[in-house]
């Protein structure tokens, strides 16, 4: 299911597909795109992550937290908004995964600005305090209601907890969801019933819970 008319989304794209960005950045968001085409990687795509790199401007964000960067897009597109001396903390399973990440960013001079760490992002946000202006849940989806509470610890008030794929392709409204499909039920149940958080959902790609710590 396409949450937004195909002709508008090909429109924003057109218009706004990589403008602005600097050399670097184009040509490495170009090829980390071709990656995840060609290998069937899920990433958060172009126009999720020109809204990334405009909070991360907003919000003045000087630490942001990843709970799955996967090969490093999100990252590239935070690192590109951030003030001098921002850092942000990436989480991933796979080693590989890392060392790309680290290859592409290198290329386009944000590596300094990003640590990477191998494992369960829950267990790792668990072992760093906050404050963090955003902190991004790009996990597997059954483990999202976890990632709540773990996220309004660490937030600053008026931070932004911000979450990918809420809407799920439309099987959010499966009569028989499977455990991915609860899980994000229940994580989209719990921002909105926090009264500690104000949440709202964006309906681009795959849509984007966007919660702001009160």
């Amino acid at each position: 299911m396409r949450i937004t008319e195909p002709r508008f989304e090909d429109y924003i794209k057109d218009l706004s597909l990589h403008s602005n960005l600097k050399v670097s950045d184009d040509e490495v968001l170009r090829e980390m795109e071709s990656y995840a085409r060609e290998n069937h990687f899920p990433i958060i795509g172009p126009l999720v992550g020109r809204f990334l790199r405009q909070l991360a401007i907003i919000t003045g964000s000087k630490r942001i937290f990843e709970m799955g960067s996967g090969y490093g897009y999100s990252a590239a597109w935070f690192a590109g908004g951030m003030k001098d001396g921002g850092k942000i903390i990436c989480t991933e399973g796979s080693e590989d995964n890392k060392k790309r990440a680290l290859k592409y960013l290198s290329r386009m001079g944000y590596d300094s600005m990003v640590e990477y760490h191998v494992g369960d992002a829950r267990k790792i946000i668990a072992d760093h305090d906050g404050p963090f202006d955003i902190i991004l849940n790009d996990i597997d989806k059954e483990q999202y209601p976890d990632t709540v509470e773990l996220a309004i610890a660490r937030l600053r008030p008026g931070g932004v907890f911000i979450t990918d794929n809420v809407l799920w392709g439309g099987d959010i409204f499966d009569e028989k969801p499977d455990e991915p499909t609860r899980g994000i039920l229940e994580f989209n149940h719990r921002i909105f019933n926090n009264e500690k958080l104000f949440s709202a959902i964006i309906p681009i790609r795959d849509g984007l819970g966007m919660a702001v710590k009160l």
